[in-house]
């Protein structure tokens, strides 16, 4: 597994070693301790896996304490442009996001850890999305911002007549109005 890091600390590109032969190809998508060796130690305690297609924009979600959440996301099938807004008060890149293609065909991974809005834009006809979470989804400790806040400047790669959002994703609020976390408190170091 190889890391690479991103403009934004602790979000991390995670590309594996992939072995292909005629019958098809084969890589380890996860090891607890390869991981914990190169990104350090976080306890994965729920999977999660959607399908959407072509034009479906998701988020930006995150959890509020206590109920914070790093994530583990890859593709299977497809290609998606996966975003991570950094919400942590007193970093020096606070508001401000990485974007990443993440497609069944280079079989990268994103890690985002706790204190970031997380997103995603389905870019190709279909496309299935699996992440890992470390804490339990608590439907009562959602928050949630705009993904087309003009603060965040966010380019989905998709012509803005041809997006499909759900109800609940058009009603979220500017990142003006967001939470944020206090390193420490709210999220580890």
């Amino acid at each position: 597994m190889k890391i690479i890091e991103t403009e934004i600390k602790g979000v991390l590109i995670l590309e594996p070693q992939v072995f292909k032969d005629s019958r098809g190809y084969f890589f380890e998508s996860f090891s607890k301790r390869s991981f914990e060796e190169l990104v350090g130690k976080v306890d994965f305690v729920q999977d999660n896996e959607s399908m959407s297609t072509y034009g479906i924009v998701r988020g930006l979600h995150y959890q509020l304490p206590p109920y914070t959440q790093a994530k583990l996301v890859r593709v299977m099938k497809g290609c998606v442009l996966d975003v991570a807004v950094d919400l942590r008060k007193d970093s020096e890149t606070f508001g401000k996001h990485i974007s990443v293609e993440l497609s069944e065909e280079n079989k990268r991974q994103l890690f985002i850890p706790k204190g970031f809005a997380h997103g995603f834009a389905v870019l190709s006809q279909e496309a299935v999305f699996e992440y890992k979470c470390d804490n339990y989804y608590a439907p009562g400790h959602e928050g949630g911002l705009r993904f087309d806040d003009p603060l965040l400047g966010i380019d989905w790669k998709i012509p803005s007549g041809e997006m499909i959002l759900s109800d609940k994703d058009k009603s979220l609020q500017d990142f003006s109005k967001a939470f944020v976390f206090e390193v420490g408190v709210d999220v580890i170091k």
